[in-house]
């Protein structure tokens, strides 16, 4: 393994981390590891040195999340501690919706005395959702109101309880909070944190961990451009796993955490994850090494490039293909990738009024059979000759790609395993 390219990727990984507002400190004792095993760990098979750094980069920020936990859908009661502005109360009525969505009642107690419109906040959620809402206007007991709110709701499934905030970690809060949990007794207790609160994270995690014992973290706000670097610090102190992200304003945009999302767009590297699972939904192993073998061997006609279109349509909109490329922010405000979506469907349509032959020999397709293509496609003559233009211009990329010897060996080398290199 090449020294000076661990170096050189854990700077950029540093870079990327720091910019995301992770703890300096953690971000020097993960990196220190990733150099660690870099040195030590050799790359699988047909696996790039740069690759398989990230892949540690990886599995490292992983150690420090967790693997993905998710709350079981049973009897419990929930309390939920953060500071003001964390987003606590709609994120109480959002995870209200998501257990009521599963079958199960739901009741919420707004344990909120100190923010003023807090019960009628919360009372709103409930009533749109159908949910039940206990709680005391201008009451000043939180404690009390737990106490009769639990009573209230003895034969629900999932008690949630929203508990007061402050803009800093005063005493009285932690008290307040910790007399709720003696009273409640809860299975779950979930600290709500904002993906912009940055290196406060820490603190803040430590000092609920501390008095309650927090279980599991909510990420809110991820819907704007945060990149949630506070959470690593929160989960570090915690050993809580995140288990949902908010990603809206809307009562149903709270989504289950997944570990490899997250880190793809804390380090900035695109929804790589997300790619490669709508990827493998659409095309299975075998198709892909068969359309692969046939480009190597210098076969182009339209039915490979057919093929091809066919599995990038069936990955799903463009525009969301597009939006998970990694390293290209902004692609989709420098391309009309609407009217590209349009054209792929219509160079389909067209294909699909061709004949085996056609497909096969595309050499052959002159002014009659463009005419009768275009009728059968119900598209003028213009766009058959456009596709046949799009056509000679990939072919010869491909044509330039396989005379190009280094990029050749790159791809056969990837490809050892998967029986195309042997052959080759």
């Amino acid at each position: 393994m090449d020294e000076k390219l661990i170096k050189e990727v854990t700077r950029d990984i540093q870079r990327a981390l720091l910019q995301a507002d992770v703890n300096v400190k953690l971000v020097l004792d993960l990196t220190k590891e990733v150099e660690r095993r870099s040195l030590m760990e050799k790359p699988p098979a047909g696996m790039s040195s740069r690759e398989h750094v990230i892949k540690i980069i990886y599995e490292e920020l992983v150690k420090i999340l967790g693997e993905q936990r998710a709350i079981p859908l049973a009897r419990q009661t929930i309390m939920m501690v953060g500071l003001y502005g964390q987003g606590k109360t709609t994120t109480a009525g959002k995870l209200g919706r998501y257990f009521h969505k599963k079958g199960l009642k739901v009741g919420l107690i707004v344990a909120d005395v100190h923010r003023p419109a807090a019960y009628d906040q919360l009372k709103q959620i409930g009533d749109k959702l159908g949910i039940p809402v206990y709680g005391m206007r201008d009451a000043k007991n939180a404690s009390k109101i737990v106490s009769e709110g639990l009573r209230e709701f003895a034969g629900v499934d999932v008690i949630i309880i929203d508990t007061s905030g402050r803009h800093a970690l005063e005493k009285d809060l932690i008290e307040e909070v910790k007399d709720v949990s003696r009273i409640a007794k809860p299975d779950e207790r979930i600290l709500v944190l904002d993906a912009a609160t940055g290196q406060q994270a820490g603190p803040q995690a430590k000092a609920f961990h501390d008095a309650v014992g927090v279980t599991s973290v909510i990420l809110t706000k991820m819907d704007g451009t945060a990149k949630g670097g506070g959470a690593l610090s929160a989960v570090a102190q915690t050993r809580a796993p995140i288990v949902f992200i908010g990603t809206g304003e809307h009562l149903e945009d709270l989504d289950p955490f997944e570990p490899a999302r997250f880190i793809s767009r804390l380090l900035g590297m695109g929804d790589i994850q997300s790619l490669l699972e709508q990827a493998q939904e659409s095309m299975t192993e075998e198709e892909a090494l068969e359309t692969t073998k046939k480009i190597m061997a210098g076969r182009f006609t339209l039915k490979e490039m057919y093929d091809q279109m066919e599995m990038l349509t069936k990955m799903g909109p463009l525009k969301k293909l597009v939006s998970m490329l990694p390293g290209i922010p902004g692609l989709t405000d420098k391309i009309d990738v609407e009217e590209s979506q349009q054209r792929l469907w219509k160079y389909r349509v067209i294909m699909d009024s061709m004949t085996e032959t056609e497909m096969e020999d595309p050499r052959i397709i002159k002014s009659t059979r463009i005419l009768r293509i275009a009728r059968g496609a119900g598209v003028d003559p213009k766009d058959v000759r456009e596709l046949l233009r799009q056509y000679n211009v990939s072919k010869r990329a491909v044509k330039g790609f396989l005379g190009n010897r280094k990029l050749r060996r790159q791809l056969l080398k990837q490809l050892q395993g998967s029986g195309l290199g042997a052959q080759e």
